[in-house]
């Protein structure tokens, strides 16, 4: 089961019924471009019984095209990762 971003939305919209929709989209913008910003210089993003979110090194390597086959250098990048945090575990884990 998956939700995408209008799905978050709408269920923000139904458990604050006090705020406007533009509102709420707004503070979800906020809340996701203060994520990318702090990743994108390096940072990390803390959220106390959700989890954490930085980003790791990923070392260049040698890949393969799929469609040729032939050998291609992929160069080394930054990718985000997510550790869940205790409480997280706790919570996918229950029974």
């Amino acid at each position: 089961m998956r939700m995408i971003r209008s799905e978050l939305l709408q269920e923000l919209s139904k458990q604050s019924p006090g705020m406007r929709g533009e509102e709420i989209e707004r503070v979800v913008d906020v809340f996701f471009d203060e994520i990318a910003k702090r990743l994108a210089d390096g940072g990390r993003v803390e959220l106390r019984g959700f989890g954490a979110f930085s980003t790791r090194e990923r070392d260049a390597r040698k890949g393969r095209n799929p469609r040729t086959g032939d050998s291609v250098e992929v160069p080394g990048k930054r990718v985000p990762y997510f550790k869940p945090g205790k409480d997280m575990r706790v919570r996918l884990n229950a029974e």
